[in-house]
């Protein structure tokens, strides 16, 4: 580990430029601490639903469970109202003890935005101004934000919403160079992250299209930003956060990956874990030209023990 943090989070030291982002239904236990050993300078949960922890939802903590190796931890929190979001950390954060908190207003899922939560409060400078002013008043750690562009192109208020934030207390700003309603269509616009931060005194993180190592590269020289991360595009390629690009990692290193990781979610889920690994086996095959029926045979399958075999075959023959 380098003596100088690359950034501070409030009072929060970030060893590195690489950031695994948030991502529901990918960001889990195991997926963030294979990220986190391949270079993630820290650990970002999935969403945990405001309603879900007020509500006492079974389901909620799975998502923010992690192990020491994973800090600097952030929890990232997702709610529609200042109280609600604010009542949810109160509860949570005594028993997470997270190093940061981080609040969702980036999400562009519909069934997220149509209770006007993620994306929706772009639409509401002063919903998330209240947000953060209610959090600041109320926790040490430092409070951080994810955001868009904006609604949609008509409602470009990424300045207004930074500096609503940024006034109101946030740490660090990470920002997705598009608008909800492009979801994750078009190109990823970096210029507004380069205004952002010439224009802010926190912390920026650059994310939006960036693939390879050349990407990382370019958005940190055309953006300015202070660290970038990576969504998508590390799902197929965790090594991304070494600096390494897909094409250039040895195929018994993607064997021995595959294997621990079907292994950390078989530990974590339990059986089931198989059926989420899927997303995770595809992403990691997509680069190899397999027979779409042998492929589908493999991902249809719930049997671990039929997957080992059928990977170390795989690679056996590749070696």
């Amino acid at each position: 580990m380098a003596d100088k943090p690359t950034l501070m989070v409030g009072t929060v030291p970030i060893y590195g430029d690489l950031i695994l982002a948030p991502m529901d239904g990918i960001t889990d236990l195991p997926f963030r601490g294979l990220c986190r050993r391949l270079g993630s300078a820290m650990s970002v949960t999935e969403f945990i639903n405001a309603l879900d922890v007020l509500e006492h939802h079974p389901r909620y903590p799975k998502r923010h469970a992690f192990e020491p190796y994973h800090r600097p931890l952030s929890l990232q929190l997702l709610g529609d109202q200042p109280e609600q979001i604010l009542q949810a950390a109160l509860q949570l954060v005594p028993q997470v003890q997270p190093d940061i908190i981080d609040i969702n207003l980036g999400c562009q899922s519909k069934n997220v935005v149509s209770r006007g939560a993620g994306a929706a409060l772009l639409k509401t400078p002063e919903t998330i101004a209240a947000i953060f002013r209610l959090m600041r008043e109320n926790f040490s750690q430092p409070i951080t934000a994810k955001i868009r562009l904006g609604w949609d192109e008509d409602s470009l208020n990424y300045l207004e919403v930074a500096q609503a934030i940024e006034e109101n207390g946030c740490a660090m700003l990470a920002v997705h160079g598009r608008t909800r309603n492009q979801a994750f269509r078009g190109q990823a616009r970096w210029e507004p992250i380069r205004e952002l931060k010439q224009g802010l005194t926190i912390p920026v993180i650059g994310n939006g299209d960036v693939r390879t190592v050349a990407d990382i590269e370019r958005i940190k020289s055309i953006t300015g930003c202070d660290a970038v991360m990576i969504g998508r595009a590390a799902v197929g390629n965790p090594w991304i956060f070494s600096r390494v690009d897909r094409h250039d990692v040895p195929p018994q290193t993607v064997h021995t990956t595959i294997l621990a990781h079907l292994q950390a979610m078989l530990q974590f889920y339990g059986e089931r874990g198989v059926i989420g690994f899927r997303k995770f086996l595809k992403a990691y095959l997509a680069h190899d030209n397999i027979p779409r029926e042998a492929l589908l045979s493999l991902l249809n399958s719930q049997d671990p023990s039929f997957i080992i075999r059928w990977i170390d075959d795989y690679y056996d023959h590749r070696a």
